[in-house]
């Protein structure tokens, strides 16, 4: 019987005493009394603690499979480390992907394009581009750290990077004037006595044209042509200020807006995508110095870029077009350009825009 008192299977004492009897190599041997003695003693008494040098060598497990697996863990990771970009291309195709950080200085080189063939359902919106992985709507825009400037204190900008965010919902996220509203709350942000901003603001919603062309600044669609797949405009872009003319605080925001769309008739399915990219210059002007209403900034500048909003299009609304209407699309198209790249500087990216709005996109 063992010592916890639980007795010694019939067959294995037998198979014992056959061995032993035999002479069987490696046959184990009966031990003493004095050895059997030593051995309970050992067993009573409780386990020593490790000293604290004591040095007990890892079990080794795996063998050289354990290497293998080892090495290339390495390798994947210096890959990871020395090209980014290609692992967030791998999870650029669906609307899953995890979600970039917000993007803090200017890339420097194009998002992947791994996964572009895949095209876009009405569950995914933004499979196989770029934006399956940007953040949605104005989450996607964190304000820079507020620092008393120009004739602002530290509260003072810290508001005014606020209602600067403000303008870009209002004139570029909110559902209303997607769907072709008026931007009432974007318009009110708007310095009145600007008189040329005032003065394009009146021509574009009345009798828009190439000069005069609210999507420069707005972004809506013609509800009687397309609606808007689901309720997330996907953004990546930054918003910086510093001190402007006569101690004015200007804030700037350089966008891209990604908008999904269908045809407007009931039972569409075949998504496409407007791809925008704004960049707003607005200025928070001393009241001493400049004749302006509280809580509305001046325009400094605005400037923008569109991929599929409609070639030569002067109605005042986004007018995406679908794979039927490209592959009849007439006249020319210039270089392509990456709707997604924002390595380019908006002055690079306006230097070669075409103002007829017919530029051809590499990919949407």
């Amino acid at each position: 019987m063992g010592k916890d008192g639980t007795s010694i299977p019939d067959e294995e004492w037998e198979r014992f005493l056959r061995d032993a009897e035999a002479g069987t190599p490696g046959a184990p041997e009966e031990p003493s009394a004095r050895a059997r003695m030593v051995a309970s003693r050992l067993a009573d008494e409780p386990a020593q603690p490790d000293g604290w040098r004591t040095h007990r060598p890892p079990t080794r497990s795996g063998g050289k499979a354990g290497y293998f697996v080892g090495f290339f863990v390495l390798v994947a990771l210096l890959v990871v480390a020395l090209n980014p970009g290609w692992v967030t291309g791998w999870f650029s195709g669906s609307d899953d992907s995890p979600p970039l950080a917000a993007e803090s200085t200017s890339p420097t080189r194009p998002p992947a394009t791994q996964a572009a063939a895949e095209r876009p359902t009405l569950d995914e919106p933004f499979r196989g581009s770029p934006a399956a992985s940007w953040g949605d709507g104005v989450a996607a825009l964190p304000l820079p750290e507020a620092r008393a400037t120009g004739w602002m204190s530290k509260a003072e900008v810290a508001r005014a990077l606020e209602r600067s965010r403000d303008f870009l919902v209002a004139s570029s996220l909110d559902p209303e004037v997607l769907r072709g509203e008026r931007p009432t709350k974007a318009i009110a942000l708007l310095n009145p006595h600007q008189k040329d901003v005032q003065e394009y603001l009146t021509a574009a919603f009345s009798k828009p044209n190439a000069d005069d062309d609210p999507l420069k600044l707005f972004s809506r669609f013609a509800p009687s042509k397309v609606r808007l797949v689901g309720d997330v405009v996907k953004t990546r872009g930054r918003i910086t200020y510093r001190e402007g003319k006569r101690g004015a605080v200007e804030v700037a925001a350089d966008v891209t807006y990604v908008y999904p769309a269908v045809r407007a008739a009931e039972g569409s399915d075949e998504v496409t995508r407007t791809i925008v990219r704004r960049e707003v210059v607005m200025g928070w002007d001393d009241p001493a110095k400049i004749i302006i209403e509280p809580g509305t900034f001046s325009l400094v500048s605005r400037r923008s870029d569109t991929a599929n909003g409609g070639c030569d299009n002067h109605t005042g609304f986004f007018l995406p077009e679908f794979a039927a209407e490209r592959a009849v699309t007439v006249g020319p198209r210039g270089d392509e350009v990456d709707p997604y790249d924002r390595s380019t500087t908006m002055d690079a990216r306006m230097a070669g825009s075409d103002e007829a709005g017919c530029g051809a996109a590499s990919r949407l």
